[in-house]
């Protein structure tokens, strides 16, 4: 039989390993349980890694799909801002 590879859930993940480093911050674990925290900690950061990777590259495809393609982060100017709030109220 062959096991089907479950969905990555990221904050699933995340949560895993903030638990995992609250765990291993606490001090308890032997020598052999923390290596084995610390390499299923490095495995989660992997994931995680490559999952805001493969969403930063969604994002810049679905950028790309508009009128001109950029990559450039947001901005407001202090104009837009202050309208932004005053719509907000």
């Amino acid at each position: 039989m062959t096991k089907k590879k479950q969905a990555f859930d990221f904050g699933t993940a995340l949560g895993q390993l903030e638990t995992l480093v609250e765990r291993m911050e606490e001090g308890n674990f032997s020598l052999e349980e923390s290596m084995k925290a610390f390499e299923q900690g490095i495995k989660l950061t992997r994931e995680c890694q490559q999952a805001l990777t493969a969403a930063e590259q969604k994002v810049e495809v679905l950028v790309q799909q508009g009128s001109s393609p950029t990559s450039e982060p947001l901005s407001y100017s202090d104009k837009e801002l202050a309208d932004t709030e005053d719509e907000q109220e």
